[in-house]
């Protein structure tokens, strides 16, 4: 790992802390998912700078100075693009694990989609790394982790109302870097 990488996700990390250490397991669980994303952009030979950094920000829109919309995806990569963030790195962010599903429904799909979205394997696998850490930062099953998700937002929200979308789209995600997983090990 080169001196520019390490200071890039270091940035992203102390970026997470000042926004996040306060959180309790929304800390716990953000570090967990940068530890799962290092080890994935590892072994699958990712992008291991963006996958990182993108890891370690994830969830920064659920801080209070940073919210503005409510919506964690939008509000994290919009906070970062404002900074100068790579783009990469926003996008990332703005639509880990599934969340155009949720933007949509919200009526935040067109917001959203200011950050591009790529069907690809480094977005697969930053889904990939927080579905499979849990809220305390433990390690979980893609379908625990889908389970705790629903039950933590309750059966009204608008996460369950797409279930039926981002369910199936989690799931996908899922399989596919495991695939990889099996391949390269």
């Amino acid at each position: 790992m080169s001196v520019q990488t390490r200071a890039f996700v270091t940035a992203a990390r102390e970026v997470a802390h000042d926004l996040l250490a306060s959180m309790g397991n929304r800390w716990l669980h953000t570090a967990g998912v940068a530890d799962r994303a290092g080890e994935l952009a590892d072994s699958l030979g990712l992008d291991h700078d963006t996958l990182v950094a993108s890891a370690w920000l994830h969830d920064i829109g659920y801080a209070a100075p940073i919210k503005v919309t409510g919506f964690h995806p939008l509000d994290g990569a919009d906070h970062l693009a404002g900074r100068g963030w790579p783009l990469s790195v926003a996008a990332q962010v703005a639509h880990h694990s599934g969340a155009r599903f949720v933007a949509a429904a919200r009526g935040l799909g067109e917001r959203l989609a200011a950050y591009p979205y790529e069907d690809s394997m480094l977005f697969d696998t930053l889904t990939y790394a927080d579905q499979t850490v849990g809220p305390t930062g433990l390690r979980v099953t893609p379908a625990a982790r889908h389970e705790e998700m629903l039950l933590r937002h309750g059966p009204d929200s608008v996460n369950a109302k797409v279930d039926h979308l981002r369910g199936p789209y989690l799931l996908e995600a899922a399989t596919r870097v495991e695939s990889l997983l099996r391949v390269a090990h």
